[in-house]
């Protein structure tokens, strides 16, 4: 099992930036896919991004190509999410998880989820 910690959200008008980090502790966290999803408010857990630490392989949901960045840093054991452009259906409680096998567009293929951070867009 890995342990989660997010941080990084707040508040921001629109047209802002903020850089999530998502640290993990527990298991070999190398062998992990890791991925970034969020919930607004009345709304099914959506897809945002997602790395792979084995083979680099990262993707994105289509409501945040070209805005958001994923990276990673082995050495730290974390996780990044750039998130450039904000709008304010970007609002939402995000999360990271990890993965051991399965889709990584699939929520219910993540077994261990953070806490959550909370981003809150202001137009």
């Amino acid at each position: 099992q890995v342990q989660l910690v997010e941080s990084g959200g707040g508040l921001v008008q629109a047209g802002g930036s903020l850089r999530l980090s998502c640290a993990a502790s527990g298991r070999g966290f190398s062998t992990y896919g890791m991925g970034w999803f969020r919930q607004a408010p009345g709304k099914e857990r959506e897809f945002v991004a997602h790395i792979s630490w084995s083979g680099g392989r990262i993707y994105y949901g289509d409501s945040v190509k070209g805005r958001f960045t994923v990276s990673g840093d082995n050495a730290k054991n974390t996780v990044y999410l750039q998130i450039n452009s904000l709008k304010p259906e970007d609002t939402a409680v995000y999360y990271c998880a990890a993965r051991y096998g399965g889709r990584w567009y699939d929520r219910y293929d993540y077994d261990d989820w953070g806490q959550g951070t909370q981003v809150t867009v202001s137009s």
